[in-house]
């Protein structure tokens, strides 16, 4: 799952495509494809505080 990850990290227009339903991962559970999308939902407010 972390070579996943950290191809999501480098093509962060999968990510959108991922939440807008219009691309899945394959061998990824729903479940773990729902945390991996919460985590960079997670990371991307984390960066927002930082700067406000």
């Amino acid at each position: 799952m972390i070579n996943t990850i950290q191809y999501l990290e480098q093509n962060p227009s999968i990510v959108t495509l991922l939440k807008e339903k219009k691309a899945s991962l394959v061998g990824i559970t729903e479940l773990e494809e729902k945390a991996i999308l919460d985590s960079f939902d997670e990371e991307l407010r984390v960066e927002n505080r930082l700067w406000n």
